[in-house]
């Protein structure tokens, strides 16, 4: 009886939360410095020729909102699975991409092939990026094989912190030694929406797209592996094998996610720890949900960014950052931060 009345929460918080991310993705097509009807939006998103559509109105929507909208789920989406997977490897509650310095090893890599190779597309910036996650992704893997790293989340963190403050900082040194990569990726490298198409996002989905197939690949192993080595290694994972396709995983999911919107922090954090809340531990559930949260919050975000400081906007990262703080706080504060 109580394991169905669990089951009946989990799929109400499942549902509660894919209802959540739907209405996101509604205000992030209607609201804006420009107002505009429901109606409207979506006669430019089902029907633009129709003949009574204001002009503006329907670029301002296919244009500009549309393609901001696909990028922030598609990113989110994709910060909130690498979470999960990364949380699960390290069994570290505290984990994110954002925090360990791999969207900021992304950061660097687009920057760097931007001022010294030229870099301009977005296939060039997707391959940067996975280069930069994955150097990125190896030291922090190997920091987190130290015993005494290992064992404390919040060393883990403040390593990580110090990767990405580095990172950042060599970033911002070729971005200010460079008017003109600074004048173009200004906005990129505080996680904005904007100044990116359609284009964009349809050559980066397969990255994200594998990056997916990995991680319900790693649901089993990573529940395994959540109860320790040895059980893992007693119940037949492959515990080598599993480290590294949870590498490949997160490189593919944040190195994509950060060549789409910038370096965002904390998604993966709040993603999957509402995920965990809303449906248990399971990496089968926990996984995909983590997903639909960590959209959710970036196209939350964004749509807050446009509204508190109008005609100007505060992009999306900067809102995160401003949200994720707390939890953070709260959960290195909190008994249940201490494990998974």
């Amino acid at each position: 009886m109580r394991r169905a009345e669990a089951q009946g929460r989990r799929a109400l918080g499942a549902t509660a939360l894919v209802v959540a991310l739907l209405l996101a993705v509604v205000a992030s097509l209607a609201l804006g410095a420009r107002g505009i009807d429901l109606g409207t939006v979506l006669t430019a998103v089902l029907r633009p020729g129709d003949p009574g559509l204001d002009p503006v109105d329907l670029v301002v929507v296919r244009e500009l909102r549309v393609p901001r909208t696909v990028i922030g789920l598609l990113a989110g989406a994709g910060l909130g699975i690498a979470g999960g997977i990364m949380q699960g490897v390290t069994r570290n509650p505290i984990a994110d991409p954002g925090l360990l310095g791999v969207t900021a090893g992304a950061a660097f890599a687009v920057v760097l092939g931007i001022a010294v190779l030229g870099a301009s597309s977005p296939l060039a910036f997707a391959g940067l990026a996975l280069v930069g996650a994955l150097g990125a992704s190896a030291l922090i893997a190997a920091l987190a094989a130290r015993p005494r790293i290992a064992d404390a989340p919040v060393l883990l963190v403040v390593a990580g912190s110090a990767v990405t403050a580095a990172l950042t900082s060599a970033t911002s040194l070729l971005l200010l030694s460079d008017p003109e990569t600074l004048d173009r990726y200004r906005f990129w490298t505080v996680g904005a929406l904007t100044a990116r198409g359609l284009d964009e996002a349809v050559a980066l989905a397969p990255l994200l797209a594998a990056g997916l197939v990995v991680a319900l690949l790693l649901a089993r192993p990573l529940d395994a592996l959540a109860l320790g080595d040895d059980v893992a290694r007693g119940l037949g994972v492959r515990l080598g094998r599993t480290r590294a396709l949870s590498l490949l995983g997160i490189v593919l999911l944040a190195g994509a996610a950060t060549a789409l919107a910038g370096p965002l922090v904390f998604v993966g954090l709040v993603g999957a720890h509402l995920a965990r809340w809303l449906v248990g531990p399971r990496h089968g559930a926990l996984l995909p949900l983590a997903g639909v949260a960590g959209a959710t919050l970036v196209l939350a975000a964004d749509v807050l960014g446009r509204l508190v400081a109008p005609p100007g906007e505060i992009e999306a990262g900067i809102v995160v950052a401003v949200l994720g703080a707390p939890v953070l706080i709260a959960l290195v504060r909190s008994r249940a931060g201490a494990a998974l």
